[in-house]
């Protein structure tokens, strides 16, 4: 079994949690757990004497630091030719809490650099023109004051809250009932940080069943809610490095070491499907169709589970012959792309027994093998709600082929669970026989600690059945991220020239600036013109005011659609309903600016969206995952 990572010494209440949370199981079996384990050493142990285990080691103090800071973006401070520009544009987005995580991990890099006698690297303070310790953690402080709105993306910036602000998120923090407020506008570190600098009460760590599950609820801000896949590409690929920043400054806050393998070099296989790289696997699948995000046999083997297999009772548990599954495994090799292969006669049982090796055979973990320990270690977090947002932030840093296949998984297996009358497997099950196949890879040593076989293992499976409850709050984007975001696109348009480096000067510059904009702010309305060019000859003009969200601006175009008739729609099919032109298959994008492309909300408020970004061009197209009719 991969190695799941020990508890940090800096908990000591872990472990009368972790107890009080075992206590609390024993209606939740973990049969079926080790059931899947066993089978799963079955299914390998003729093939044990070929598979190469990975070595996989931790790196060593000073490695892990460069590592770290290479992932974050800023490996130029400690090599010898810097660029100063891109390190502090990045530099200048963090939170207080995300800055102190960048020098922690400077510090121990450069103690390291003297251990082993080397020239010491460049500290962040040389960059920044710091004589000392001392006027850096002031300039941190003053820094953070001059971007003390920039966290709240409603506010263009990273917040920290007041004192009112403070009493608002306390009443947040634990709101009555059983459905809580899950902040979005604030970092999740600086929540952290609220959190242990109060006396704010935790609930104890307990599984619980799936019937007292706590709900949670993202409260929309006044520029909506931004899902994985509502931006574009380019700024997509910033949010990893943003993602890393932030579950580091998190976990240094929670006394959580985040232990991270170092990537793991496999032996490609020749095989075409099992075994194979989701990269590969995707570079080939794109060949036949253009846009696929998911392997194709991962969606063929989910598709013949769901016409069939959600109502087959034991379904996933219920493990299918291994001689069959093999023989399956090398028909589907030969025939799957020509397309022999008959999925009818094939066993459902089998079939998912096929799935589960799919994942298992992957050269590395479908959660990968640097961020396998990470995920493990998520079950370690007391309060439920900072284990949600150490798993967004995860799943936020996982490279895109695999966030969309473990999407694509989690998406089936809650099917599965919403069919538990039929098929017995409810999310526990489910949670306990999934989880192995994640968690457990050939590639990875087994270094569980002695005793801690059960403990481990249903905090792996609690994990899993995390991902699979809450996955629609896990795959959505921070406001706060999203607001950083922003700050890289404008702070690296800008070019700055950073003459005088100080980070205190520097903001005080940004901030400056940023004020020639919020004196607009004030405009109680706007008339802009959206872009229709697919749809329409001439652009829409819409008026803006406080209440105008983006919502009103689809309606708006739907009626001038109904009321001039099919012959102004230019080469693109709308559904149409009782003589009406359906909106909901249209969506407004925020393009340029200080955002590459952004898929609106429909509750966004327009015009607060134009005070943060008036350069940008909006434009209404027609939603690529809505089905066109003639």
């Amino acid at each position: 079994m991969s190695q799941f990572p020990q508890k940090s010494s800096m908990e000591p209440p872990l472990s009368e949690c972790m107890n009080s949370r075992v206590d609390s199981l024993d209606s939740l079996s973990m049969d079926n757990f080790w059931l899947e384990v066993e089978n799963i050493k079955q299914s390998t142990e003729a093939e044990q004497e070929e598979c190469n285990l990975a070595d996989v080691k931790t790196p060593e103090e000073g490695e892990a630091e460069a590592e770290w800071l290479q992932d974050a973006g800023l490996s130029d401070l400690i090599g010898e030719d810097t660029s100063e520009n891109d390190n502090i544009v990045l530099l200048s987005t963090l939170t207080k809490t995300q800055a102190a995580a960048v020098q922690r991990r400077l510090d121990t890099y450069s103690r390291s650099r003297r251990k082993k006698n080397k020239p010491p690297v460049r500290d962040v303070r040389d960059i920044f023109g710091v004589v000392g310790s001392e006027e850096k953690v002031v300039e941190m402080e003053e820094s953070d004051k001059d971007r003390s709105q920039h966290s709240v993306e409603t506010s263009n910036c990273t917040q920290k809250p007041d004192s009112r602000g403070l009493q608002d998120f306390s009443c947040m923090l634990r709101s009555p009932g059983k459905e809580e407020i899950f902040c979005t506008d604030i970092a999740y570190s600086e929540q952290a940080a609220i959190l242990l600098k109060g006396s704010f009460l935790r609930e104890p760590r307990k599984i619980k069943d799936e019937s007292a599950l706590t709900q949670f609820k993202i409260p929309k801000g006044r520029l909506g809610m931004t899902r994985i896949g509502d931006l574009s590409s380019q700024d997509m690929k910033k949010i990893p490095t943003l993602a890393l920043i932030e579950l580091t400054a998190l976990c240094d806050i929670l006394g959580l070491e985040l232990k991270r393998n170092k990537a793991a070099k496999q032996k490609a296989k020749e095989n075409r499907l099992f075994g194979v790289p989701l990269s590969t696997l995707l570079e080939n699948d794109q060949k036949l169709i253009p846009n696929a995000k998911v392997p194709l046999i991962l969606q063929a083997l989910l598709s013949c589970l769901e016409k069939k297999g959600l109502d087959t009772e034991g379904i996933l548990r219920v493990s299918g012959s291994q001689t069959r599954i093999k023989s399956l495994e090398e028909k589907l090799e030969s025939d799957f792309y020509t397309g022999l292969f008959r999925w009818d006669e094939v066993r459902q049982n089998d079939v998912s027994g096929l799935l589960k090796r799919f994942i298992r055979e992957l050269p590395t973990p479908l959660l990968t093998a640097e961020y396998l320990p990470a995920f493990a270690a998520v079950q370690s977090i007391p309060d439920l709600k900072q284990r949600l947002q150490a798993l967004n932030l995860l799943i936020l840093i996982l490279p895109e082929p695999n966030r969309n296949t473990l999407k694509a998984l989690l998406e089936f297996l809650s099917k599965v669970v919403a069919r538990e009358k039929k098929n017995k497997m409810n999310l526990w099950n489910v949670s306990t026989v999934i989880a192995p196949n994640l968690f457990m890879h050939k590639g990875l040593a087994n270094k569980i600690p002695e005793g801690k076989e059960k403990q481990l293992a249903e905090g792996a499976a609690d994990v899993v059945r995390m991902m699979i409850h809450y996955q629609d709050l896990l795959w959505t984007i921070s406001s706060f991220l999203v607001a950083q975001v922003r700050k890289l696109n404008e702070s690296s348009s800008r070019r700055y020239q950073f003459y005088d480096k100080r980070i205190k000067n520097l903001l005080r510059k940004i901030h400056t600036d940023k004020d020639k904009v919020e004196k607009n702010q004030a405009e109680p309305s706007k008339t802009v013109k959206v872009q229709t060019s697919l749809l329409l000859k001439d652009s829409l003009e819409v008026h803006l005011n406080n209440g105008t969200k983006a919502a009103d601006v689809l309606r708006q175009f739907q009626k001038h659609l109904s009321q001039n008739g099919w012959s102004i729609v230019n080469k693109v099919s709308l559904i149409k309903r009782n003589g009406a032109v359906e909106s909901m298959n249209l969506l407004l994008y925020e393009v340029g600016g200080n955002i590459s492309e952004h898929c609106l909300d429909p509750d966004t408020y327009l015009l607060d969206l134009y005070h943060i970004n008036p350069h940008a061009e909006w434009i209404i197209r027609q939603n690529p995952s809505f089905p066109r009719m003639l």
